[in-house]
């Protein structure tokens, strides 16, 4: 046994390279072109998905794992396992929570949960981090969940998109639906909250929008986690040259914006989590 390991799904961005480093299992969802079904990360990479973006006559659509994929990935985590914690994406925004819930029902020998993160995209990719950085530091299930719980309350998920007509086709848009009727003149800045999309400012211009996202990190800092996930975007360097003097505690993680999400949001959409620090007297923290 080694203790915790730590599961989630292909929503969190995380690379291959990073997800292996820190022993993170993930889950894909599945990508559809029409009729044609691509694995995230498997079939179709974050680029090889922009590139087909360009010239797909439709919008691609996502499907959940299924409940046997998640059984088969926590069967393999509980091998070497004393425990297994599986983060997901919003059961507000996927279905996935649900399939990882009925995979976890049957019995492995070692307990399984599943926890929902409210969040997606950087937002959850920190949130696995996090709790495998526990997992190594040998605590136990109960310990990981609840610093997971007292970091999603602190945990801030914010981005620029080019245009909400991806999420609002796509059936996402949640509580930024507001925006739509000057969409044409604005660049809209969107959160995620309470786990579904939000309206956060109104921007002019692509450049003040960036500068928004920049601005509001700042404010947040000093930091314990910062996360920049591109999707497709050609000014990326501008916002992480802006970000650059954000005193963050451990290393900014940079990564490419998937399938999963990217098939809301659109091309060109710049996503940015931040987790602030805990409050202070009486905050969980497991940190020495």
């Amino acid at each position: 046994m080694s203790g915790v390991r730590i599961v989630t799904d292909s929503a969190c961005d995380l690379s291959p390279e990073l997800a292996g480093r820190h022993r993170i299992s993930v889950v894909p969802l599945t990508i559809r072109f029409g009729d044609e079904e691509l694995v995230d990360r498997q079939d179709l990479s974050p680029a090889e998905f922009w590139r087909r973006c360009r010239s797909a006559t439709q919008l691609p659509t996502t499907a959940a794992p299924s409940p046997g994929a998640f059984a088969a990935a926590f069967e393999a985590a509980a091998e070497d396992a004393d425990g297994v914690l599986c983060l997901t994406i919003s059961s507000l925004l996927s279905a996935t929570y649900q399939s990882a819930l009925a995979a976890a029902e049957h019995p492995l020998g070692v307990p399984v949960q599943v926890l929902d993160t409210r969040t997606v995209t950087v937002g959850q990719a920190l949130l696995a981090l996090s709790a495998a950085d526990a997992a190594d530091e040998g605590r136990s299930l109960p310990e990981i969940v609840a610093r997971l719980e007292d970091e999603m309350a602190r945990t801030e998920v914010i981005g620029v998109v080019d245009t909400l007509d991806h999420l609002q086709r796509g059936g996402r848009i949640g509580g930024a639906r507001a925006l739509l009727g000057s969409m044409l003149s604005i660049k809209p800045v969107i959160a995620v909250r309470e786990g579904v999309v939000a309206q956060e400012s109104r921007q002019r211009t692509r450049a003040r929008s960036l500068q928004y996202l920049a601005d509001k990190v700042r404010a947040a800092g000093p930091l314990v986690r910062l996360a920049v996930a591109d999707g497709n975007a050609p000014d990326i360097g501008v916002l992480l040259s802006m970000l650059e003097p954000v005193q963050v505690e451990h290393e900014m993680v940079v990564v490419d914006l998937g399938p999963v999400v990217g098939s809301h949001a659109g091309p060109g959409t710049v996503g940015v989590c931040y987790q602030r620090p805990s409050a202070g007297p009486g905050a969980t923290s497991l940190r020495p």
